[in-house]
């Protein structure tokens, strides 16, 4: 019951988004040019959704320089993936590789019926454990199964065209930045519950029969962010498994998710007894 709520909730969010968008763009047609701009106007919201969400994954794995992880090149990734995407009952994700050495995982796409991507760094491929690495991917599936996926990559297209849109500023591209910058951010904010992360934790600890794979695996992620340096768009922060730009500037702007400390809290009660177990 409680997945079908954020299900709803996720879905009604993107067909709201759609609608304001529409009826902006169709008023602006209207003022510009009578019905026939505002008719104009419209459709051509509808068209960039429809491409939107036919091509959701692969427009943002392009824009992080991803590329498809084929079976021969982890085998073991591709059965664990396949197992878990069978226990949480979604089609199976694509999966990406991103190339660079900074351990992080995102997901991208649809939902659960198809038409959906997972990525992982090389940098997590080699420090992550077999059960860490588990914990990640199960929670980024767990996004998938609630549609966070979609409200989360639409969520960032938006905000990524809303943030590239300074650099046609010139020399004042910063100020411009620094107009369009805390805009993209009250957006992120208004669309994006950091609820959803305690969902998806919870979720991935079942999916995985354990809690504990993810909340080492978020340890580890928080220790390498002092460790390994890491570039790209603060835009893309809600499509992480945790935060991995550093909390100031704009990095900090974009933050969607809750503490980590909160998330690794909740994740070790899901198994009281685990200090215990780990004595013995």
């Amino acid at each position: 019951m409680r997945d079908r709520f954020l299900i709803f909730r996720n879905v009604l969010k993107c067909w709201a988004l759609l609608a304001l968008v529409g009826l902006v763009l169709g008023a602006a047609g209207w003022k510009l040019g009578g019905y026939r701009v505002s008719i104009l106007f419209a459709g051509s919201v509808v068209l960039l959704a429809a491409a939107i969400y036919a091509y959701a994954d692969r427009i943002v794995m392009g824009m992080l320089g991803a590329r498809e992880l084929v079976q021969g090149e982890a085998p073991a990734l591709h059965s664990t993936l396949e197992r878990l995407s069978l226990a949480a009952g979604v089609v199976k994700p694509k999966l990406y590789v991103l190339p660079d050495s900074y351990p992080r995982a995102l997901s991208a796409g649809r939902g659960a019926g198809g038409g959906s991507g997972i990525a992982v760094s090389l940098g997590l491929l080699g420090v992550a454990s077999p059960a860490e690495l588990e914990g990640v991917v199960a929670h980024e599936l767990a996004h998938v199964r609630h549609r966070d996926v979609l409200l989360q990559t639409v969520v960032v297209i938006v905000a990524m065209c809303l943030v590239e849109l300074s650099r046609i500023g010139g020399i004042l591209e910063r100020a411009l930045l620094f107009v369009l910058a805390p805009v993209a951010a009250s957006f992120v904010h208004l669309m994006l519950s950091p609820k959803r992360e305690y969902a998806a934790d919870r979720t991935a600890a079942l999916l995985c029969a354990s809690p504990h794979g993810l909340a080492d695996a978020l340890l580890r992620l928080e220790q390498a962010m002092e460790l390994v340096p890491f570039e790209a768009s603060p835009a893309t922060e809600p499509l992480y498994t945790m935060n991995p730009f550093a909390e100031r500037g704009l990095g900090a702007l974009f933050d969607s998710h809750p503490p980590l400390p909160e998330r690794v809290r909740r994740l070790r009660d899901v198994d009281p007894d685990w200090r215990a177990k780990l004595a013995a």
